[in-house]
């Protein structure tokens, strides 16, 4: 009878550290291990490029993303389970670093919180950010023929400022999306500058750089860290500013950027009309492109 009364007694315990319970949360979604690494995510925080090669090893091994959610004590974070929600076979690494809402049941084991998800949606793409001391854009560097370049020739248009270096893995992979809005948005008054992490002495492999990844907007040398934080983005590259037609400072990216996201800011900034030309001219790409994919 005792045996019966403490089987029954494990049984329920092994209930009800797996129950599980419908929950709600917001967060940002995060590689679990790298995470750690940072022990004041307040100070350091999270989606830098050394975030995201991490992240991408670390799936590469079979450990899981989390969700970092931000409360009174500070964070706490959920391991991310498949659910009814559709992810990508390195499960929910598409979505590192940004903040999400998540719906799903939660179950615990020992301190471990799983999340296993069914619903999702993206409510920003990349961590806070610090505080900007000024929103004032000022940067003045050397272009690939030695001339002094500013960014206070560019008042009266909206600038997209890269900071990325040659041997910045993730930069390559930004590259052609930041091509690719040069071309799109250059008509409407938008300029993309790369602000190169690479010494004027390197303008060879820069120049190299350049054709290799058939850049098409200005590159500017010797950006250094103090630059990247007086603009608010930390010291990793890449990282990513907006500036408006008055020379101040919208909006910031640590980390990678694509050309959805950056899309996204820019239609927001520019007049209706235009955003709705943009609009337009992607469709008519889009249908050109499909139609030259039809068998004659």
């Amino acid at each position: 009878m005792r045996a019966l009364v403490t089987i029954a007694f494990v049984f329920a315990i092994a209930v009800s550290v797996h129950a599980q319970q419908a929950i709600k949360l917001k967060g940002q979604i995060v590689c679990e291990s790298c995470w750690a690494e940072q022990a004041d995510r307040k100070k350091n925080p999270y989606g830098t490029a050394a975030d995201l090669t991490c992240a991408d090893e670390c799936a590469g091994k079979g450990l899981p993303r989390a969700l970092a959610v931000e409360g009174e004590k500070g964070f706490t974070l959920y391991t991310l389970e498949r659910g009814a929600y559709k992810t990508t076979p390195k499960a929910f690494l598409e979505l590192v670093p940004k903040i999400v809402e998540i719906e799903g049941s939660l179950r615990t084991e020992g301190d471990k919180r799983i999340v296993k998800v069914d619903k999702l949606k993206v409510l920003a793409y990349g961590p806070a950010l610090p505080i900007l001391a000024s929103t004032d854009a000022v940067l003045s560097l050397k272009d690939l023929t030695g001339a002094e370049q500013s960014l206070a020739n560019y008042k009266g248009r909206y600038v997209v400022l890269n900071f990325w270096a040659t041997w910045c893995i993730p930069c390559q992979k930004e590259m052609p999306d930041l091509s690719m809005i040069q071309n799109e948005y250059a008509p409407l008054g938008v300029q993309v500058i790369g602000a190169a992490g690479d010494p004027a002495a390197d303008s060879a492999k820069v120049l190299k750089f350049i054709r290799e990844y058939k850049v098409n907007f200005p590159i500017w040398l010797g950006a250094s860290t103090t630059d990247m934080q007086r603009f608010g983005l930390g010291e990793v590259l890449p990282a990513t500013a907006i500036i408006d037609r008055d020379g101040k400072i919208v909006w910031r990216k640590i980390g990678i950027v694509d050309a959805p996201e950056l899309r996204k800011e820019l239609d927001k900034l520019l007049n209706p009309k235009v955003a709705a030309a943009t609009k337009t001219a992607k469709a008519e790409r889009a249908k050109t492109k499909n139609a030259s994919l039809v068998p004659a």
